[in-house]
């Protein structure tokens, strides 16, 4: 959206063009099936997740059968016909035996089996909660790179707006000078500015497309003309009005928090994993075997011996391992403190982004009142170099000065704006609140 100046640069304010475009939920639900940050979050939440099922496995029933064929060619011999005689197999025939076999067993103590299923249950939820810290991250970006697009289309306006007034300043101390009513200082001057913002109009150019591109890799789709935050802006207050509130908040439902939590979580009962590996297991199995041979030299020398069953228990119990089990309690109660180390960081950090997002939330309703009312007195100051420019009694210095001033005024109050209303989302994001409902109530704001 282009931004037009008024006549004779009274005032440097963006005009609000009607028109329809894409929204935030649009850019969401495009994230929302394109980004690949999210995918890959949920791709390892399910890798984690099949770690229960294959921790499970080692309580439950195990069953395997088995089935042998051997055929001996050649040479003589001889084999236990039905009638258990003794048969002479004679030369050049060849005898097949067929050897079956089944087992079932069922593990009946095995501590060390139990607590490792208790880790992987545990680092499942982690991988849960790390999941929800990307979705609800996912929602931060999404709304971060729409409003830098916004900002940096803003930022371009003004930049265009910028230097058509220092275009038109440098024709006009053009025309002056050839009047002779103007110095070659004032007209070489103009100039410069002229130039000069030019430049930097290109590089606002630049920013834009980064910032559209930048959209673009997260929703996976090209970005077309978005819809921009209105004027009317409601500047509430957080609820409740209590930062420490927020920072309780953030330590009862952080999904940071919680993932580190569940972490340390396994990594107990990873601990008591190996130091069951001391213990004593019971297994109890049931096998059953059956044993045939026949020969193709002799007839009637098949011989099938009868079924045979075997029930009983297996006690193992562990002597020395090579100090391979003490190593892995070791390594297992190291892991446990780096997690833990690694949980007080996050739950450090929460607090400081939950206490520093409220403030600035707070804060933000004065800076963008302040702002609002620097872009009124820029613009009446501007009004007034230039009629006393045109009259003499004001030097092109001071005009250029109060076009520079009021450009950078209203740069400031597009950022503001934006930034106000992405760090309220930052503030529930801390405190593990954020969800879609707080995109669909910025939605609301966008015309």
């Amino acid at each position: 959206m282009r931004v037009k100046l008024l006549p004779l640069m009274l005032c440097l304010g963006l005009v609000s063009m009607p028109g329809h475009g894409e929204d935030l939920m649009d850019a969401y639900h495009q994230a929302l099936a394109n980004d690949p940050v999210l995918s890959t979050a949920d791709a390892a939440r399910l890798v984690v997740a099949e770690n229960v099922p294959q921790a499970r496995s080692a309580l439950l029933p195990q069953l395997s059968v088995g089935l042998g064929l051997e055929q001996i060619h050649g040479g003589n011999g001889s084999v236990t016909n039905s009638n258990g005689n003794i048969v002479n197999t004679g030369s050049g025939g060849h005898t097949r035996e067929r050897d079956l076999s089944g087992t079932l067993s069922q593990p009946i103590i095995n501590l060390s089996a139990i607590a490792s299923l208790k880790a992987a249950q545990a680092t499942r939820d982690s991988g849960d909660q790390t999941y929800q810290a990307a979705l609800q991250n996912l929602y931060v970006r999404v709304s971060a790179a729409y409003f830098n697009v916004l900002i940096a289309q803003d930022n371009l306006d003004v930049y265009n707006a910028y230097e058509d007034a220092y275009k038109q300043e440098f024709e006009q101390s053009s025309t002056r000078f050839k009047n002779g009513l103007a110095t070659a200082s004032d007209m070489t001057q103009s100039q410069a500015y002229y130039l000069y913002i030019k430049s930097q109009r290109i590089t606002a150019q630049d920013n834009l497309k980064d910032a559209r591109h930048a959209l673009e890799q997260i929703t996976g789709q090209p970005t077309g003309t978005l819809k921009k935050l209105r004027e009317d802006l409601p500047m509430q207050a957080p609820v409740p009005a209590d930062a420490k509130a927020w920072v309780d908040a953030a330590m009862q439902s952080n999904p940071v928090i919680l993932a580190g939590r569940y972490a340390v979580k396994a990594d107990e009962h990873r601990i008591s994993a190996a130091r069951a590996g001391h213990l004593p297991t019971l297994n109890a199995s049931v096998q059953y075997g059956k044993f045939g041979s026949w020969s193709s030299a002799v007839p009637g020398a098949a011989a099938y011996g009868p079924g045979v069953t075997t029930i009983g228990l297996t006690l193992s119990v562990p002597i020395f391992s090579g100090g391979m089990t003490q190593s892995q309690v070791r390594q297992a109660i190291a892991q446990r403190d780096e997690d833990e180390g690694l949980l007080e960081t996050q739950r450090r950090q929460a607090a400081r982004d939950a206490n520093n997002y409220y403030n600035l939330v707070v804060d933000g309703i004065d800076q963008v009142d302040t702002t609002r009312t620097s872009v009124d007195a820029a613009r009446k100051s501007l009004t007034s170099m230039r009629a006393g420019y045109a009259i003499g009694t004001q030097s092109l210095t001071n005009v250029v000065f109060a076009i520079q001033t009021l450009a950078n005024v209203q740069s400031e109050y597009t950022v503001v704006r934006h930034q106000f209303i992405l760090n309220k989302l930052l503030l529930k994001r801390a405190a593990g609140s954020v969800d879609v409902h707080d995109l669909e109530d910025i939605n609301k704001l966008l015309e």
